[in-house]
Parts: C-alpha cells; structure tokens; sequence
C-alpha cells in the first residue's frame, strides 16, 4: 500500500485540476495522503480538503517559513483547531511545524528566536492532547532534537530528512520515522541515499512535498522542474527498491506499515 505522508495539497498549484491530480494518485495505488496545514488562514482548508475523498488525511500547524507574519494569538487558534478536531478521524497529526535555518530571513536573531519559541509553544500542543507532530528539518536537526529531549512528544515524521545517520539515530529513538522523497531520486544526493540503504525500512516513509521536490525525472536540466505530485510515490518506491535490492511491494508495504506506526489516526482512515 502506497502513502503520501506529507503532501500540499491545497496549494495554489493544484487549484485548475486538484481533483484529476486525487484521481492520478489513487490510479498509481496510492491510497493515503496527508495534507499538513502551514498557516492559521489554512487549517480550516486542509480540514474540508482531507474530508473531501478517500484516504485524505490532514495536520494542523504553522510552518517555520509562515512564521514571521504569524502573530501569537494564532497559537491559541492553533490549539482551539485542534482541540475541535479531536474527534475528526482524518486528523492524524500536528504540523508542519520546525525549525528551518536555511532561508537567510529566517536566520537573523530575532527571526531565529521567534521560530524556537514557536516551534516549543506547538510541540506543548502535541504533548497537551498526545498527538505526533510533522517536522520541517532543515539545517535545524541539533536544535529541533534539544527541544525534543526538553519536550517528549508520541514521535511523528522528521519530514525531507537530511542529517547525519548519528542524527537520524536520535530521531529514531524520538520515535520518529524519517521522509524519503523526490530528493532521495537524484544520484548526486549521496547523504539521503546512504541513510535510505544503512537504516532499518520499519523507520522510513514515502512523501512527495508536492507541489515542491520534484523527483529527478521532473527535472530536465536548464529548465524550470515540473510539478510535483502525490502519484510519484509509486516511482520513488521504485528508486528506494533499487537502492535497498527489495521489491517494490516489500518497500510499499514497509513504509505504509511505519507511517500507521509513526501516525497512529492514520491507520482507522484505510
């Protein structure tokens, strides 16, 4: 069975022919998607988006890149969202939350600040009602792992994981299950290939970041990549199979198993 455990569905991008794109997917196998929300102004449209077909599943959460524009009080909506959606079972999840260290408005001190106290505010969300969380992960493993010691939360996905294996082992033993997507496609992407052979399968998932992270075959050299959507999963199944000497069925199997592990509202929306 074939899960995309962190797609956008609700973007801009998919607004011409969002429900083809739905239908692309289930015709490739695939037969969950999880839509996280990454705005206050979002959540209620990852909410009714999730409800609208078979397998849609959604996460509330404000993204490290919406952070700057966020205002505090979007916490408290935040936690009254989830608090509403409790008894939803196509809520799985809070996110995307994180910390990203790579966008240079985001690296300043007062940004960086900003972001580490709502990164920590959302994962006190996610202790309060016993929820795992989607993490944005980029250039921020040490520091998202030091609030996760600081704040045990019930796991969750390091979503588009690029540490080191000694950083995706603590991860692990957080409970988390590690995002293998369109980057892990690339042949240059040595680091994600390596941790995608040397880790155990029961820790990885399947993710598209779609719109974002088009796998390789997107991507045609001095040109603009194409869209991305939930229907790669199939291939990038097929890339991370090679890489392991397994089949496909083993791989598609081995992930859908650890996401329901890693997001346990997941497994009732099958």
């Amino acid at each position: 069975m074939l899960m995309d455990t962190h797609c956008h569905l609700d973007a801009s991008e998919f607004d011409t022919d969002r429900r083809a794109v739905i239908d692309r997917a289930r015709s490739q196998g695939v037969r969950a998607i999880v839509i996280p929300a990454v705005r206050r102004g979002n959540f209620a449209a990852v909410r009714e988006l999730a409800r609208s077909f078979d397998g849609g599943c959604y996460a509330l959460g404000i993204h490290p890149l919406y952070v700057p524009q966020a205002q505090w009080s979007d916490l408290d909506a935040l936690r009254a969202a989830v608090r509403d959606s409790m008894d939803d079972a196509r809520f799985v999840a809070i996110g995307e939350i994180g910390l990203d260290f790579f966008v240079p408005e985001l690296t300043g001190p007062a940004m960086r600040e900003k972001q580490e106290a709502f990164y920590q505010a959302q994962l006190d969300v996610a202790r309060e009602f016993e929820l795992p969380v989607l993490l944005h992960v980029r250039r921020s493993q040490d520091r998202l792992l030091k609030y996760l010691r600081q704040r045990p939360v019930q796991g969750g996905i390091a979503h588009a994981f690029n540490g080191s294996f000694q950083q995706a082992g603590q991860f692990i033993d957080h409970g988390f299950a590690l995002g293998l997507g369109g980057a892990m496609t690339f042949e240059r992407a040595l680091r994600i290939r390596r941790l995608a052979t040397r880790l155990a399968l029961e820790n990885l998932v399947l993710e598209t970041d779609a719109p974002d992270i088009s796998p390789e075959w997107l991507c045609s050299p001095g040109r603009v990549a194409e869209r991305n959507e939930p229907c790669q999963v199939g291939r990038i199944a097929s890339v991370l199979a090679q890489l392991r000497g397994e089949t496909v069925r083993e791989i598609a199997r081995a992930t859908a198993d650890a996401a329901c592990r890693v997001l346990p509202r997941l497994a009732g929306n099958l």
